[in-house]
């Protein structure tokens, strides 16, 4: 049989490439000719995914609640998977930059508008039910979340807002991370200690976090944008997108978990407490906690008013229904 040219050509530079691998060609072809062929379902591994939903108790709902936070996974995933190519790039252009963010505002658009799965798709006497079956554990333990956070901005726009002014970037690694947040919100109001689902969250990641923030001191997406000079710093759509990011994840993601929080715990003016302990209605506004990865490029009067708009339209919303 004759050779094509075209396959000719190509046997050549299969010839080369698995040459520098120390392997002769004709070994791996010996591999292809006893390969089966590929299936969508052994490269996606549908049966392995599909066997992770393992409820703990009987109530239909429990499925939506664990398969829609899977879900959520994958996307961070997906997101943290974008962040470390921008974060990596030897020679970061505006267009290299912009692509990427416009990926990750798009996972988290997704995530935001696919929400209702969790707002309106549970029934709410199920939901109290049997999510006294998952304590402690609580979306607040979320460690790709706050991966994300940290490959985004440096730890001292992280640091709770009533002492942030106390710290900058000059401050150690260790002494940001303390004063980080999201710690306030694993913190039982009516002894001032530590919740389990802090004490657990802390034991099992504090030390992966903190080998993050050391590895991107100065490195995260903010500071490669901060090190850019001219043009390539004031590029318009470059600022849109991470002004579109910051608004995203600090103030739209968080109110769509209000609007879940608000439909399966609040009833009659009280509230219940969300699995961690926490009081969400004093942590999850973004009003309150005035988070910004990219506090450069807002105004002082947009800091000031931090997701204050949405926020009391939200509220005004709920007490109305």
């Amino acid at each position: 049989m004759e050779i094509k040219p075209e396959i000719a050509e190509r046997i050549i530079k299969l010839e080369e490439k698995f040459k520098n691998s120390g392997q002769d060609m004709g070994s791996y072809l010996d591999g292809l000719l006893y390969d089966r062929y590929l299936s969508y379902w052994d490269y996606i591994e549908v049966d392995t995914l599909l066997s992770l939903q393992k409820t703990n108790t009987h109530f239909p709902d429990e499925m939506i609640f664990i398969t829609y936070h899977q879900i959520t996974e994958l996307y961070f995933k997906l997101i943290i998977h974008e962040q470390k190519q921008i974060i990596e790039s030897a020679t970061l252009t505006p267009s290299f930059f912009i692509e990427k963010l416009k990926r990750i505002n798009r996972y988290f658009r997704i995530l935001i508008d696919s929400f209702d799965v969790m707002i309106k798709g549970m029934e709410r006497e199920q939901f109290l039910k049997f999510r006294m079956a998952l304590l402690p554990a609580s979306g607040f333990q979320s460690a790709q979340f706050r991966m994300i956070e940290l490959y985004s901005t440096g730890l001292e726009n992280l640091v709770s807002a009533e002492v942030r002014e106390n710290f900058s970037n000059e401050d150690p690694v260790e002494d940001l991370y303390e004063n980080i947040y999201w710690k306030k919100g694993g913190i039982d109001l009516k002894t001032g200690e530590k919740t389990l689902t802090l004490k657990q969250f802390e034991k099992r990641y504090t030390p992966r976090f903190l080998r993050i923030a050391n590895g991107v001191y100065e490195n995260t997406l903010y500071h490669r944008y901060l090190k850019m000079h001219g043009e390539d710093r004031h590029n318009e759509e470059l600022i849109k997108a991470m002004r579109n990011l910051d608004v995203n994840v600090n103030i739209n993601w968080l109110l769509m978990h209000m609007g879940a929080a608000y439909r399966y715990l609040s009833k009659d003016k009280t509230t219940v407490k969300a699995t961690g302990g926490t009081n969400w209605k004093k942590f999850l506004p973004p009003s309150f906690q005035r988070i910004s990865f990219f506090p450069d490029l807002w105004t002082q009067e947009e800091k000031d008013n931090w997701g204050k708009q949405w926020v009391n339209h939200t509220f005004n919303t709920e007490n109305k229904n």
